[in-house]
Formats: C-alpha cells, structure tokens, sequence
C-alpha cells in the first residue's frame, strides 16, 4: 500500500484561522529510495527538519489544524514550486529560466543534500519525478489550499504557520554569541503577512524568553510567497527554530533538552492559536 503524502491532525473544534504545516519532517525514506541514492540515511536526514512535526503537535488540542508530510524533504521539496526541476538531475529535461534554488541543487527534486552531498550517481528518468510530484506534492498542496479555504470562509482569514528549523551553524554570522537568534520569522520582508500578525508572534516567542529575528537568514521560500497575500487576509509566516535548542544534529536525535523545549513549544502553540481567533460561524470539524 502506498504511504499517503501527509497526515492532517485536525481539532475537535476548530478555534482558529491559524493552520500549522510542517512541510520538512517527513522521515519515511522508503527502500526505492535507499535503493537509488549513494549516501546512507544518517547523510540523507541531514535535510530534514526532524522533530518540528513534534514540536507543534500541540496544534489540535488549542483548535488549529496541523499538516505533516510523510515523505522526506530529500525525495521532494514541498517548499518548492513544482516547476522548480533541475536539468541537472532529470533526463530529458530542457534548460527553463535561471533559478538559483535549482542551480544549487535544491529543487523541488532535490539533487542534493546539506553541505552540497549529491543524493544520486547519474540522473534520474523525467516520468519517475512526474510520479513523485503527482504522489507526494500535489496531494500535500490540494490539502493544504483546502484548509487555507476553510479558515477563510470559517474566520474571514487564514495564517499560515510554516514549520522548520535551522542548523545552528547558519546562525553563526547572525550575531555575537549569546545574542544570536534563536528563532526567525520569515515574512518576505513584509510581502507575505500583515505586519501586526508578525509582531504577534514575535511577541509569544519573546515573552518565553526566546530572541527572535525577521528575515535573516531565512525570509521564506515558494510557501510563503505562493500563499502569502495579505491584501486577501491570507498570510504566511515562517517560523525556523535553531536545532541546537532541542536536538543532537549529528545523530538527528532528541537532546536531553528536548522535553523542556516541546513544553516551551506547547505555551507557545497556545498563545499563537488565539493570534486567529474570533469566529464568523458556529460550525465545528470533526478530527480527521
């Protein structure tokens, strides 16, 4: 039986506008996939972002839906636009406009992992990537517009919270220690979200105690651009979390701090539900 592309968590009532996606924690790396690449799976979950599904678990229980991909980001980039192939990695495939996501490897089939570690040995064929796009991003993507859509009708607004981490190495040039960011908010420098729903979530992080910055390093991808537009009270915010505060990033293993952390995640999760509150009608979802 094929895997599903995503598991949806959804609330017993839905309390909120706010939908929680967590495009790259996905970790089924199937045998097909072990089969066809040249590094072993310590290597390829170097891309993942392991255990943010775990972080924002909390959604539901506080009346947010969550959205978690099953398959690995190396296998295929849901924060990437379908179009986004790279020539490099997929037979038959004409060269389109420069994209300097894909010329660097990380399209939305991926040919490579973090640190520049090519995933495959040759090419693969253009009908195999059609198929993992038509298994895995266009499912995730038709759920995640359906869920846009009800919070729309359901709150007259829908926030996206877009789910992932960072390498604690991509923040050593952000600062002095111990002044560095320990969260960043992406918003494409005001494109993708009202400017007071970024400071609302700001203001949750900070007040746990967590420094936070916009935009730098990482001001979000296809995501947040695609569905970003404020103008239709439809907005997107990016939230990256610095591995280090809960995981060992060379065995992708919870740290002893990770416990402490998700119970930090939890009151976070909680204050940003009511960031989407106010309901247009009375209705409720059952869980799915």
């Amino acid at each position: 039986m094929e895997l599903p592309a995503y598991d949806l968590f959804r609330p017993e009532r839905l309390e909120t506008g706010l939908i929680f996606a967590s495009p790259h924690s996905g970790r089924h790396y199937s045998d097909e996939f072990l089969a066809a690449s040249r590094l072993d799976p310590a290597v390829l979950r170097s891309s993942e972002d392991a255990f943010v599904d775990r972080l924002f678990s909390a959604a539901p229980a506080h009346g947010a839906p969550l959205l978690c991909a099953h398959h690995p980001r190396a296998w295929v980039d849901l924060n990437r636009a379908v179009t986004e192939l790279d020539p490099a990695l997929i037979e038959d495939l004409p060269r389109g406009p420069h994209n300097p996501r894909v010329t660097s490897g990380l399209g939305v089939i991926p040919r490579v992992v973090a640190g520049g570690r090519a995933i495959y040995d040759g090419k693969i064929p253009l009908p195999a990537a059609k198929a993992r796009l038509e298994g895995v991003w266009t499912p995730y993507h038709a759920r995640l517009r359906s869920l846009i859509d009800e919070a729309r009708t359901a709150f007259g607004h829908a926030i996206l919270i877009d789910c992932h981490s960072m390498p604690h190495e991509a923040l050593e040039t952000a600062g002095a220690p111990g002044k560095r960011p320990q969260i960043v908010l992406g918003d494409r420098f005001g494109a993708a979200a009202a400017p007071g729903i970024v400071d609302s979530i700001e203001s949750v992080f900070t007040a746990l105690g967590l420094r936070c910055a916009r935009n730098t390093p990482f001001a979000g991808a296809y995501m947040a651009q695609h569905y970003g537009r404020p103008a239709r009270a439809q907005h997107v915010v990016q939230i990256e979390i610095d591995r280090a505060l809960y995981m060992d990033e060379r065995k992708v293993e919870p740290n002893d701090g990770f416990d402490d952390f998700k119970a930090l995640m939890d009151r976070a999760v909680a204050h940003m539900v009511k960031i989407g509150a106010g309901r247009r009608d009375g209705g409720s979802l059952a869980a799915e």
